[in-house]
């Protein structure tokens, strides 16, 4: 039997606040005097400007939220779930809108939605505390709003939603609006999806080769903790091949950086590239098809970790940088299983990478 975990229930006895953390939840993004407690309601302060947040001590897959969250004038904040480590919260993960009234698009920031992609089926928000109910069992996902269904989604059948995390963060969002919640529990159900890691530490190293070192510049590829980095020019290679499948990590690079993902390698020159290029004019920018397609330039900063997913499937890959749909292309021609590659392409131009996943499709 699963128990449902009160979440702050217990600083009723405790002090208000450890350091910036409040029963584990930490503020990210923003001052420690974002968010207090007081009395078992949870506070936002004039400092919790936007990116500021208040994050779980722990990630979820599928869950049942329940609060009651305080409206009263102009409010605006959200609630986060599924939110990625780095990157942007609402397009990488989900976030409903924390709003007072209906909006012009109700899409976009109307009290309830999906921001900003999803309309509730109606806005029921009062002047005083409301309850709020969000179960996620992937695929289907259910709002309710003081008792009333405002969402039942199936997420898979979305364009939108069946790419985003289904695993990550609960959080909350102010945006500087004196919002307040209370009575916070969760209870975890269920975790459906299967990834496989390829790097989380020093160990996985045994899961890779070093291929194609050129002795004038040899690639380096070292583990420090759970960063992963590269330097130099050289691959290093898985030693499973895969022929469809998901990958997924966080990437950070020096300014203009310079390397790659490959896909369906042989070892040699049959091979796709994704390419990790952070120059916006460069002929193949990050998240290009290299020789094939070139992507819409994702925005992400020089030295900023950043999230990366892609889809490969018969002919078809896609890749999302940050929750964006960067490049899309369906007329891959070799269909054979290969290796997946991560490639130092210029020696002085380091790359790190955490958290490396895959799943076979």
């Amino acid at each position: 039997m699963l128990l449902t975990r009160r979440l702050f229930a217990p600083l009723l006895a405790a002090p208000l606040l450890r350091g910036n953390s409040i029963n584990g939840w930490t503020t990210e993004d923003g001052p420690e005097s974002s968010y207090y407690e007081k009395d078992g309601v949870i506070h936002a302060t004039p400092a919790s400007e936007y990116p500021a947040w208040l994050k779980s001590a722990r990630q979820y897959e599928n869950f049942d939220l329940s609060m009651e969250w305080f409206s009263k004038g102009w409010m605006d904040g959200g609630v986060y779930f599924a939110a990625p480590e780095h990157g942007i919260k609402s397009r990488c993960g989900f976030k409903m809108s924390l709003f007072h009234q209906v909006d012009k698009d109700p899409r976009t920031n109307s009290a309830l939605s999906i921001f900003p992609v999803v309309a509730p089926k109606v806005v029921n928000v009062k002047p005083e505390w409301n309850a709020l109910r969000v179960r996620m069992s992937w695929p289907k996902l259910q709002v309710w709003s003081n008792g009333e269904l405002v969402h039942d989604l199936d997420c898979e059948a979305h364009p939108e939603l069946k790419y985003k995390l289904r695993r990550g963060y609960v959080g909350l969002e102010s945006l500087s609006y004196p919002h307040r919640w209370r009575n916070i529990k969760i209870e975890p159900l269920p975790a459906t999806e299967k990834w496989d890691s390829l790097f989380t530490s020093a160990a996985d190293l045994e899961k890779w080769e070093l291929t194609e070192v050129v002795q004038r510049a040899p690639a380096k590829f070292e583990a420090f903790g759970r960063i992963l980095r590269s330097d130099g020019l050289g691959n290093l290679t898985t030693k499973e091949k895969y022929r469809d499948f998901a990958l997924r990590m966080y990437i950070r690079g020096t300014h203009q950086h310079n390397g790659g993902v490959l896909f369906r390698s042989q070892g040699g020159r049959e091979r796709y590239e994704i390419q990790l290029h952070d120059v916006r004019e460069a002929h193949y920018p990050t998240g290009s098809l290299y020789f094939h397609k070139r992507a819409k330039y994702p925005e992400i900063e020089s030295q900023q970790w950043y999230l990366f997913q892609m889809w490969v499937k018969d002919a078809w890959c896609l890749v999302r940088i940050n929750g964006e749909n960067v490049m899309e292309y369906d007329r891959l021609e070799n269909l054979q299983p290969g290796f997946i590659e991560l490639q130092a392409h210029q020696a002085g131009r380091w790359m790190e990478y955490k958290e490396i996943e895959v799943k076979r499709l």
